[in-house]
């Protein structure tokens, strides 16, 4: 009976470990919500592409939502495939690499990047106070495999009135 007694005990001590480790290594994830086509396979082609680092320091980190990912701890750079597909934008756009992006900085603390011309469109944001166009350029290799939808940034000599 003894015997029993501590075996269980020594069961319910392992079990309450386990169940610790288990919450312990849950703990890193960052918390987000998944975009309206997160789904599309063609995120799932960004996901494996994306960069271990950004800017050689932020580390790439567990996100809880599909076609989602995030760098640093605190948090500096999130990415968000599969949201809606900008068509006209009248905020800037430029080109960075292969891939076009339309650039919102109307957040005080965040600056926001949609690509422009790829479908389905890829949304990156990054903090203001330590983004570097670095960050932007190692996504490029990852979010470059999404297909062109025929949109391309112009040049103001392109537009004529």
């Amino acid at each position: 009976m003894e015997h029993e007694h501590r075996r269980s005990r020594e069961l319910l001590i392992l079990g309450a470990l386990a169940l610790l480790v288990g919450v312990a290594g849950c703990t890193n994830a960052v918390s987000m919500t998944a975009a309206p086509s997160a789904n599309a396979p063609q995120c799932a082609d960004v996901q494996v592409r994306l960069p271990d680092t950004v800017a050689s320091k932020y580390a790439l980190r567990n996100t809880n939502a599909q076609s989602t990912a995030a760098w640093g701890d605190p948090t500096v750079l999130i990415l968000h495939c599969g949201v809606p597909v900008p068509v006209v934008s009248d905020l800037p756009c430029f080109s960075l690499g292969t891939v076009d992006w339309i650039r919102d900085g109307s957040k005080k603390n965040a600056i926001t990047f949609t690509t422009f011309g790829r479908s389905p469109a890829v949304q990156v944001t990054a903090d203001a106070k330590t983004y570097t166009n670095g960050m932007l350029s190692a996504l490029s290799g990852a979010v470059g495999a999404l297909p062109r939808d025929g949109h391309r940034c112009l040049d103001p000599q392109d537009v004529r009135e």
